[in-house]
């Protein structure tokens, strides 16, 4: 089965690497919209390329944006006693455990500047790649987790139009409906880290710390990757 994508959208199925084969597509200068996708016998990668039109601080919202829409297609395919959660450095949670994450790339690392590309891909395991994952709480795959009848094409086209949604949202009613969606989602707010204690995020989803008596925020760009 062939992943169907929403006007605007288009896929190209690749052997491997996703998330480099969007970024090295991106440096080209093939046009957003273009998710590409490997749909193996163990796990799902997909990567999706944005043209964005705002500085880089602001459009680095794409990737807890894209998570939001990976949770929602997940909840609409897997059986409802699933739980879906996102760690705010791009970790993904299912039923609590560890299964697979987000990255994030742009052209230009610099927040004040407008990339002329940022792509934001994920890697979600469906098997176990040893005999021991799936029997611990830290790590899991998604077949281990009740959702064996997940089709990944399906998912992939789903997390496509979930995201589409959410970036009509962004771009008409600004960030409050994806802040509140993504709150509720989110794994570890509250809790303490070694740099303090997890208080939430800023209107840039930059990571809000308090240690003491100061509260310091770690923003996104933080979290750029070299394809």
């Amino acid at each position: 089965m062939t992943p169907s994508f929403p006007p605007l959208m288009y896929g190209e199925d690749v052997q491997s690497d996703a998330f480099g084969h969007a970024a090295r597509r991106a440096t080209l200068g093939c046009d957003a919209g273009l998710i590409s996708y490997v749909l193996g016998a163990s796990r799902i990668e997909a990567a999706m390329v944005f043209a964005p039109e705002v500085p880089l601080a602001q459009a680095m919202t794409m990737l807890p944006l894209c998570g939001v829409g990976f949770q929602n297609a997940l909840g609409a395919l897997a059986p409802p006693e699933v739980a879906v959660h996102l760690e705010w450095s791009g970790g993904i949670r299912i039923n609590g455990a560890s299964c697979g994450r987000f990255s994030v790339a742009a052209s230009d690392p610099n927040p004040a500047e407008t990339p002329d590309w940022l792509v934001v891909g994920f890697v979600l395991p469906l098997l176990p790649e040893t005999d021991e994952t799936g029997h611990t709480p830290d790590e899991t795959a998604l077949f281990v987790e009740g959702c064996a009848e997940v089709q990944p094409p399906l998912l992939v086209e789903a997390w496509a139009r979930h995201t589409l949604n959410w970036i009509t949202r962004w771009e008409s009613d600004g960030s409050r409906a994806l802040h509140t969606e993504w709150r509720g989602l989110a794994h570890g707010i509250g809790e303490d880290t070694e740099d303090g204690t997890f208080l939430g995020v800023d209107e840039d989803f930059g990571m809000l710390l308090r240690k003491d008596d100061n509260t310091t925020a770690i923003p996104l760009t933080t979290l750029l990757e070299t394809p």
